[in-house]
């Protein structure tokens, strides 16, 4: 059964929704105990009533609306801003002294909650033209742009337009982040592919290739086809062969998920995510002209952990078999020391020639850069080659402790 992998990452916007619930809810308290203070004050008391009952049910009602970007739809955004609007106009009826003293309106700061929404929901644009609004109607319910209404107003248009920016380039940040989320997942699963392809099928065609062409006859055409698709396949490799990832936004939410199917792991190591003993998966490489050279205790790592070391160590033998022939020697290391493990797979082959592997990783061998390196980059390792014309090869794999 396919693994997958899923990364839920929320949005930086959601909590920006969770201060606009608190902030409509607190306003509105405060817009109902600034009445119950100052009542005796209103000439007509009734048309505050009713303006603040409206309000206080509107905020109740309405908090599901204000929760995610999915539900606040346009048409709540203009209802709530018309009701704040009409609290606004609707001041000097209820207290003409409000207007002549330069007082607060009976919505007080219970509109810059409109405001916001606006911000949030559409960005500066509708942030700016929300706040316009606001202003033009303190501006008639004062009946002069006063020093305080002024002061007022630029701060409830400056606020929203930030605040609007910023949740503007916080989608844009999402965006390129989940982008690069595909991307790294899908090199990923093209590496993985093309290590599993190296070890497996394209070392088979080029066996097939040399056998075919030393027996020669009909044999020498089956490995002149076997040697095509080798080349074939190494350019489905190397051109970006990979499964894609998934990337979904859920606006109700704010989050981007990622979903990476994963193929099973291999036989015989199929669910192992328990610490495996190193020695013994590295043990089976030993023989007769392959030394393996072991701790006396277990060299404990995390079980997929341990099969990438020990599959690195099976393309390292591969190589030497294969480019320094078959009575080429090699010697294998293990050293477990307490922050790393590192494994040294030595051969007294030709060596590697200056330039050999840069070429052969643009022809599409990729032996050591992907069934090797790529293995060991994966773990959090790395993989360090020394190789002399003349004098072998030695391969050093380090792998740090709790990776994998």
């Amino acid at each position: 059964m396919a693994a997958r992998e899923r990364v839920v990452r929320m949005s930086v916007e959601q909590p920006l929704w969770r201060a606009l619930t608190a902030y409509r809810v607190l306003t509105m308290a405060y817009a109902v105990l600034l009445f119950v203070f100052t009542r005796d004050e209103f000439e007509r008391p009734w048309i505050a009533v009713a303006v603040l009952s409206v309000i206080f049910v509107w905020t109740l009602a309405t908090l599901p609306k204000v929760s995610g970007a999915a539900r606040c739809t346009k048409g709540f955004l203009v209802a709530d801003l018309t009701i704040a609007l009409t609290g606004i106009l609707l001041t000097p009826l209820a207290d003409a002294q409000a207007q002549l003293q330069d007082g607060p309106t009976l919505p007080t700061i219970w509109t810059g909650g409109s405001v916001l929404a606006y911000a949030i929901k559409g960005g500066w644009r509708w942030a700016a033209a929300a706040s316009s609004l606001v202003a033009a109607a303190n501006v008639v319910e004062r009946g002069e742009p006063s020093r305080d209404t002024v002061h007022a107003v630029l701060l409830v248009w400056v606020a929203s337009i930030a605040i609007g920016y910023v949740v503007e380039v916080a989608r844009s940040s999402e965006r390129t982040l989940a982008r690069a989320l595909e991307i790294e997942a899908a090199t990923r699963e093209r590496e993985r592919l093309a290590r599993d392809i190296h070890d497996s099928v394209l070392q088979v065609l080029a066996m097939v290739q040399r056998r075919g062409a030393a027996l020669g006859g009909e044999a020498a055409e089956l490995g002149r086809l076997a040697g095509e698709q080798e080349v074939a396949l190494r350019s489905l490799v190397t051109g970006g062969l990979a499964r894609p990832s998934h990337v979904s936004e859920d606006e109700s939410q704010g989050a981007v998920v990622r979903v990476v199917e994963e193929e099973p792991p291999a036989a015989g190591g199929a669910g192992r995510t328990g610490p495996s003993d190193l020695r013994a998966l590295l043990a089976r490489y030993a023989g007769s002209r392959v030394s393996f050279a072991e701790p006396g205790a277990p060299v404990l790592l995390p079980g997929p952990a341990a099969r990438e070391v020990a599959a690195a160590v099976g393309a390292a033998l591969d190589n030497v078999r294969l480019h320094a022939g078959e009575g080429a020697r090699a010697w294998i290391l293990v050293e477990d020391w307490p922050h790393e493990v590192i494994v040294t797979v030595r051969d007294d082959g030709p060596g590697i020639a200056e330039g050999r592997l840069a070429q052969a990783e643009g022809e599409g061998r990729l032996g050591v850069a992907l069934s090797i390196r790529g293995r060991l980059r994966e773990l959090g390792g790395s993989a360090e080659l020394l190789s002399v014309p003349g004098q072998g090869t030695e391969v050093e794999l380090r792998v740090p402790r709790g990776k994998g």
